[in-house]
């Protein structure tokens, strides 16, 4: 980022302007306010391929640095790009060099992807992964889960060697925000995450989850803090189910007590054991289908035509929409329990809008703090400078020094110093003062 540093040229050229060694900030992607779950299901990345994706965007032309966040209700490439002046003249076609990398990676045509898009660049993306971090742009704002994923997909970024120098202060300046935001506002103390948003559309649907049989299906974090909101609500029988049957036993062992009964089921028995269930909740990385509407039917005839309700929370969906069709299954994906969280929104909306007004003061305090850094090359270029004028001159003048004591040396020493910064004093403040926010008042 450092520009080199010349003693040989005059103060005024020792400026640099911090685009030239910042490079540019692009944030794109779709999220569940702009894409539709059929789009995102699409583009969704899971954690094993997610250090490939970084690599792969990485490589693309003009990416220094880079990250990627895929979560369920988001797909987003934050990117450092170098920032030249012929690609500067060409910024219409980094969205489209991003848009390039999508569609090849997944094999997605751009038509599909493009409507749904959303760019920011500079200030506009540093708001934007605040807010995200901070929970503000979560589908169920104040949500605690965004931040450990946003961590997640830095720390794959630093392993694979796509974040460093300036992606790096940018993340580590978004989780100290986010932790401020929890700190300083209630935005978490009425919050619920997606698996909750899920019990409570179970307990809505049945009035009362007392003696009704759980599935779940996927024995990851969402999975678990589903179960555990089903438990709060009165479920009496979880049964697990997960590919790596240690840890369906695992997580039904976790949960079995005097008043809950668990039972990890084989995941091959998944579609003989599923009729058992009142409610099934989803939540796998599985890239097809597990359940489909002949699934549906078979089920239905089994429980004797008792209705069954599908709570699913995968992206990419493990139940096909269709099964809705069937006469008492009922399915409800992601972007349906956003109904449910609308209806918190009313309790955090105070609280939301402190934490909107702490991310605009650290936008800015972020920006200050890194134009600064840029003028900290030429400020000590152009002190080192003055210092190597004042030595010469010193040295110039040695023979008449010559009859001085030691501490009439130190004094001149002392004064020359003294009167060297007072000289610099309007140049360093004024070089300090060029480089502050022109908006920041």
């Amino acid at each position: 980022m450092n520009p080199s540093k010349s003693q040989s040229k005059p103060p005024a050229k020792l400026q640099s302007s911090p685009a030239a060694t910042q490079g540019r900030l692009v944030l794109l992607g779709i999220n569940h306010n702009t894409a539709p779950i059929e789009v995102r299901e699409r583009l969704a990345i899971p954690s094993t391929r997610l250090a490939d994706a970084t690599r792969t965007l990485l490589h693309q032309p003009g990416i220094r640095e880079g990250l990627i966040l895929s979560t369920c209700n988001r797909v987003e490439l934050l990117t450092l790009q170098d920032d030249t002046a012929e690609a500067a003249s060409l910024q219409p076609q980094t969205k489209a060099d991003l848009l390039r990398f999508l569609h090849e990676y997944f094999a997605v045509p751009p038509n599909d992807i493009q409507p749904h898009l959303y760019e920011f660049r500079e200030r506009e993306a540093v708001r934007h992964l605040f807010r995200v971090a901070s929970s503000l742009d979560s589908m169920v704002v104040g949500e605690p889960q965004i931040l450990g994923q946003v961590k997640e997909s830095y720390t794959i970024a630093r392993e694979v060697g796509a974040v460093s120098t300036h992606l790096e202060i940018l993340l580590q300046r978004t989780f100290t925000v986010a932790k401020k935001i929890r700190s300083e506002t209630q935005i978490g103390s009425s919050s619920v995450s997606i698996a909750s948003v899920a019990a409570d559309l179970a307990r809505k649907i049945f009035g009362s989850l007392e003696r009704k049989t759980v599935l779940l299906v996927g024995a990851g974090k969402m999975s678990e803090l589903a179960a555990r909101h089903l438990i709060e609500h009165g479920a009496s029988s979880i049964l697990v189910a997960n590919r790596t049957q240690s840890r369906a036993e695992k997580m039904a062992a976790n949960f079995a007590s005097l008043t809950v009964q668990t039972e990890a089921i084989h995941f091959d028995d998944l579609y003989q054991e599923a009729p058992r269930a009142d409610i099934v909740i989803t939540s796998t990385g599985a890239p097809q289908k597990i359940f489909g509407r002949s699934h549906g039917q078979h089920f239905l005839q089994s429980r004797r035509n008792r209705p069954m309700f599908f709570i699913d929370i995968a992206v990419p969906r493990d139940v096909d929409p269709r099964m809705n069709e069937v006469e008492g299954c009922f399915v409800y994906d992601i972007d349906d329990l956003q109904q449910v969280a609308a209806a918190n929104l009313a309790d955090r909306s105070r609280e939301a809008a402190a934490a909107e007004t702490i991310v605009s003061r650290e936008v800015e305090k972020y920006h200050e703090r890194l134009q600064s850094r840029d003028a900290v090359p030429a400020i000590k270029a152009l002190q080192q400078q003055a210092e190597t004028i004042r030595e010469a001159e010193l040295a110039r003048s040695q023979s008449k020094l010559a009859g001085l004591t030691p501490q009439q040396r130190e004094a001149v020493e002392s004064l020359t110093r003294a009167l060297t910064a007072k000289l610099l004093h309007p140049q360093l403040t004024a070089l300090r003062e060029s480089t502050r926010p022109k908006d920041t008042e």
